[in-house]
């Protein structure tokens, strides 16, 4: 920490300019991490936070709104996506302004998820704007809540304690000119994450306003079959009682053929199909149901046999023992 430093935080302190006071004490943090005395940059941002007494209550924000701090399964995500999250985590780790970035892709791809992720990794809270919520059929409403939702961001303290996510831009797409000149307005030290399902709407090169552009509608068949069974995984993690077999369960997803659903629609369906079993009465039971829900039908075994599943899979996947299903092969 340099002297300087020191008699800017004093001045600052006598004149009452809170948010350079802060700003300098975080810096000062950020000096002490970089020098690789983690514990005391992270003391010194408790002892701000703690002396803040200008955080806005939830009920005072209109549109800014804190994202539940609930627990993130990482997803596999395919290596170009994975690689930029990596650079994302590092630009705001480095605290060089690089600050607003873009998630473009599908909805249940994971834009919001890997934000939960990114804010996870660096320990900062998450707070959301729905960018659906500022449109009003009120005329000039829609620019007076977009330039609300970035007063907000903007008077919000701490900045480097928080990751803001712009929820569905492509909803504002209409004010798209308010919008940018409210996202250029950002104080430094915030960090942006924006998403969007689709740039089509925008008639502005938002490459200009973003430092980066994360496309997330890259994923490969091959991927998508490992994102179900990372979800297979978690979901064996919180329920105990169900019978492992991931290979049974890739083996079934892979019917999907290349219809296999993105990760949010692949999460709802793996926990829907667990949901409806009797775990108890039959720990393998949610195995049937996800195939019913991949094929549309109850599993059959001819079915079964023109898609190479051994005669223990066809057992498990019927309900009848291995003898049964061996008896009713050679029958047929």
């Amino acid at each position: 920490m340099k002297k300087k430093d020191i008699v800017d935080l004093i001045k600052y302190h006598e004149e009452g300019d809170d948010y350079a006071f802060t700003e300098k004490a975080q810096q000062i943090a950020d000096d002490f991490r970089k020098s690789g005395d983690e514990e005391l940059g992270n003391y010194i941002d408790t002892l701000v936070a703690k002396a803040n007494i200008f955080v806005p209550q939830t009920s005072s924000l209109t549109f800014l709104e804190e994202v539940p701090a609930t627990p993130v399964g990482q997803l596999p995500l395919p290596e170009k996506v994975a690689d930029k999250l990596e650079w994302i985590v590092n630009a705001i780790y480095n605290s060089m302004d690089v600050n607003k970035f873009l998630f473009k892709g599908q909805p249940g791809t994971g834009k919001n998820a890997s934000a939960k992720t990114i804010a996870k990794i660096l320990n900062r809270k998450l707070l959301k704007v729905d960018c659906q919520s500022l449109i009003s059929e009120k005329p000039g409403q829609s620019p007076r809540n977009l330039a609300q939702a970035f007063y907000e961001i903007n008077n919000y303290p701490h900045p480097k304690q928080i990751i803001v996510l712009l929820e569905g831009i492509d909803a504002i797409a209409s004010d798209q000119d308010t919008f940018l000149k409210g996202l250029d307005s950002v104080l430094p030290g915030f960090t942006i994450i924006a998403t969007a399902s689709s740039l089509e709407p925008f008639k502005l090169p938002l490459s200009l306003h973003f430092y980066l552009i994360v496309n997330f509608d890259q994923y490969s068949q091959e991927d998508l079959i490992e994102v179900a069974a990372a979800i297979m995984n978690n979901v064996y993690q919180e329920h105990q009682g169900l019978e492992k077999n991931i290979r049974l369960f890739k083996k079934i997803i892979a019917l999907y053929g290349d219809r296999i659903p993105l990760p949010g629609d692949l999460k709802k369906m793996v926990e829907t199909a667990v949901a409806f079993s009797n775990i108890q009465a039959d720990p393998a039971k949610y195995l049937q149901n996800i195939y019913q829900c991949v094929t549309g039908h109850p599993p059959e075994l001819h079915d079964l046999q023109k898609g190479n599943f051994t005669i223990r899979e066809m057992a498990i996947l019927t309900g009848m023992s291995k003898s049964t299903v061996g008896r009713k092969l050679r029958d047929d």
